[in-house]
């Protein structure tokens, strides 16, 4: 069981070759940290606490392909068309199946873009701190989640492209109204005057980067597994990772 006092911490690797983004939050959905930083001084933050449950915006590793498998294929609902599927990680077509896109891992570490070798590399570190996969007995845990799903989930619907204004505002908007330490956006256009229209300058100093956006959503979705446990679900197989999800279910298509 955690403690009160616990911090809930989401890692964004996915910016290639740029920082990693992290954000922290306490069990009052306070934001605790938020920033920036290397490989390194992002483990030194992990190390430094107590008891913490460590949100991933990766895969642990790569595609084990489980789906090749016909007894995992025969346990899956719905159960994949014979031919099809094969090359996804379990929770890559438990996703898709619920209509939210999302990559696919290979399954030869060499294959995978930059942003999932970071993360791969993160893991091994991260398990070398003594963080072990979620849910476990341990005072440091990790559990991969993906920032798409859980802004998916949460919306009911796909958001708008990330990286957009009105991506980044819909995403701040759900934090908003989960009852995180964020600022509510929609103050913003309060702030937006003729002058800054004509002007081209728009006052977004309190309206978060895609990458914190995505380390603040993990870090609500470890929190939320945490606190809120029933209202949560991991998609997959443990053996080639599991998918933190923000709600219990969502509809399959069959």
């Amino acid at each position: 069981m955690f403690a009160s006092d616990a911090i809930y911490i989401g890692i964004d690797p996915t910016a290639g070759a740029r920082p990693l983004t992290y954000a922290a939050l306490n069990g009052s959905l306070d934001l605790v940290a938020l920033g920036q930083t290397d490989l390194n001084d992002t483990l030194a933050f992990v190390a430094g606490q107590r008891q913490a449950l460590v949100a991933v915006s990766a895969p642990p590793r790569p595609n084990q392909r489980l789906m090749e498998n016909a007894g995992m294929r025969a346990r899956l609902n719905p159960p994949p068309r014979p031919g099809r599927w094969g090359d996804f990680r379990v929770a890559e077509y438990l996703l898709r199946r619920r209509h939210i896109s999302c990559p696919k891992t290979p399954s030869k570490e060499a294959d995978c873009p930059t942003w999932m070798q970071r993360g791969f590399q993160l893991y091994h570190r991260l398990e070398g701190l003594g963080c072990a996969a979620y849910p476990a007995r341990t005072m440091l845990q990790w559990v991969e989640v993906y920032p798409h799903a859980c802004y998916s989930v949460l919306l009911g619907q796909a958001p708008f492209p990330k990286s957009s204004f009105e991506g980044r505002v819909q995403r701040q908007l759900v934090l908003f109204e989960q009852g995180m330490d964020v600022r509510d956006p929609m103050l913003l256009f309060e702030e937006i005057t003729r002058h800054h229209i004509l002007h081209g300058v728009l006052p977004l100093e309190a309206l978060h980067t895609a990458p914190a956006l995505d380390a603040l959503v993990a870090a609500y979705t470890a929190w939320r597994a945490v606190n809120h446990p029933q209202e949560v679900v991991l998609l997959g197989d443990p053996q080639e990772g599991q998918v933190l999800l923000p709600v219990v279910e969502m509809q399959s298509q069959v």
